[in-house]
């Protein structure tokens, strides 16, 4: 993957939450908290691992101690680390773990977002698993409760998933990319 400049980055992102999770529907949370500016978007400049995990860290403590009206989801976008998906997907794990670590358990989770994103037992071209392809590796900080409550406003959000594979498969390859072909024009 080439290097995109912060503003870049935060640009093609911007341009998927717009285009794909909220255009496409793949998230029916997306929309409301993305209207009224309650989604944070953060570039980080993490090269590796350790520097990533420190600003998670503090992007979930700053979210933790952020009121939702304010602040409900952050998207911690990070172009020049885990570029590979197997080490950004062992990533996970290190995530999980600072989560714990804040004890932010039940309070806050992430969820996981990369442009070579692959579902277990998927092969590398499955058209499913741009379900989860973003422009840039992403860490997407959600509070609990907010999901709860989309939950409680979306009774059957288990049919999210299996909705979203029929969505892009309808799509295909080449309809992903003229969605986001047709972005990018002027």
């Amino acid at each position: 993957m080439q290097k995109p400049t912060p503003e870049q980055a935060l640009e093609d992102t911007r341009q998927w939450l717009e285009k794909a999770v909220i255009g496409l529907n793949l998230c029916p949370f997306a929309k409301s908290v993305y209207v009224k500016n309650q989604v944070r978007f953060v570039v980080s400049d993490a090269t590796d691992p350790a520097q990533l995990a420190e600003q998670l860290a503090a992007e979930l403590k700053l979210l933790a101690d952020t009121s939702p009206e304010e602040t409900d989801t952050t998207l911690l976008i990070h172009p020049y680390a885990l570029q590979r998906f197997l080490d950004f997907n062992e990533f996970l794990d290190v995530a999980d773990a600072i989560v714990d670590e804040l004890e932010l358990e039940g309070m806050l989770q992430v969820a996981a977002f990369h442009p070579k994103f692959q579902f277990d037992g998927t092969g590398v071209n499955d058209i499913g698993n741009y379900t989860n392809r973003s422009p840039w590796p992403t860490l997407h900080l959600i509070r609990e409760s907010s999901i709860d409550r989309a939950v409680e406003a979306f009774p059957e959000a288990e049919a999210i998933f299996e909705r979203n594979i029929e969505t892009v498969t309808e799509l295909g390859l080449d309809g992903w990319k003229a969605l986001f072909a047709e972005a990018a024009k002027p």
